[in-house]
């Protein structure tokens, strides 16, 4: 698979093809608990993101498939057995109907355009130190494509563990998909519910990832939990650095200011209300 981690497209023993990232891939070795961690959060705060896996590849696989290597500038590596994260394929196999570039008018034309706003929310809350990536996919017959978010391997600073922040960090490269947003209700139900995420999730989903990704460093992994749980407040600010940057994103953005100790959903609660009465 293209991408600086060198994935594996690999079929798994339950017949569904992962997108399989090792640990010996040539990011980090933290890139995997990124990615489980990340990944199942956007899940949980109701976005489109592949489910996914810990796999187990064998040394006898390894050693009997030629293709399971990485390359380290001129050197070849052979991938480490061992347990690996895997994500599950987006799409279907056959040609067209999962892709990575859309020209703008099919673009505009995705279903689930709206879901820009929600992943901007959480890439900015784990501090996505990459652009925001995503595949878009149909079914054979099907018109307008849907989006699906990939790779949240540079989220929290990638493999250094330190909450960088940036207003032009973890954001798609292309305005289009912002030109709904409207105001702080656009970024609903998916700032609500990233306040309300019960820390207890993310200590569990933590619990569930094997030490060898993170080299046993039961302490480093815990302060990332919580300081992730710590920066929830900090998301509206910095989503408002990237509204204020050189790219201009949100050209309809109604002007309302954010009251930053008032709840999201009450912002959104006043919102809906004066669209009542102006119905």
């Amino acid at each position: 698979m293209r991408g600086g981690a060198q994935s594996h497209l690999m079929l798994g023993a339950d017949g569904v093809p992962y997108v399989v990232k090792f640990q010996n891939n040539p990011q980090h070795l933290r890139v995997l608990v990124n990615e489980w961690l990340a990944t199942h959060v956007a899940r949980i705060v109701g976005l489109p993101s592949p489910p996914c896996e810990v796999i187990e590849v064998t040394s006898w696989l390894v050693e009997n498939t030629p293709e399971l290597a990485v390359q380290r500038g001129r050197e070849s590596e052979r991938c480490l057995p061992g347990l690996h994260f895997g994500s599950q394929f987006v799409g279907g196999l056959m040609p067209g109907q999962s892709v990575d570039y859309l020209p703008e008018p099919q673009l505009l034309d995705v279903r689930n355009l709206r879901d820009f706003a929600g992943v901007l929310v959480v890439d900015k809350w784990t501090c996505n130190a990459n652009g925001r990536q995503a595949v878009f996919h149909k079914k054979q017959r099907e018109r307008k494509y849907s989006a699906t978010f990939i790779d949240y391997g540079f989220c929290f600073g990638a493999g250094d563990w330190e909450y960088r922040d940036a207003p032009l960090r973890g954001v798609f490269a292309r305005n289009a998909v912002y030109d709904g947003i409207t105001g702080w209700e656009s970024f609903e139900p998916w700032m609500s519910r990233m306040r309300e995420l019960d820390v207890n999730r993310v200590w569990a989903l933590a619990d569930q990832i094997p030490p060898e990704w993170y080299r046993g460093d039961v302490a480093a992994l815990e302060r990332l939990v919580e300081q992730l749980d710590a920066r929830r407040e900090r998301v509206p600010e910095l989503i408002k650095g990237f509204r204020e940057s050189s790219r201009e994103p949100f050209p309809k953005w109604n002007g309302v200011p954010f009251a930053m100790k008032s709840s999201v959903r009450e912002q959104a609660g006043v919102a809906d209300d004066a669209e009542g009465r102006n119905m």
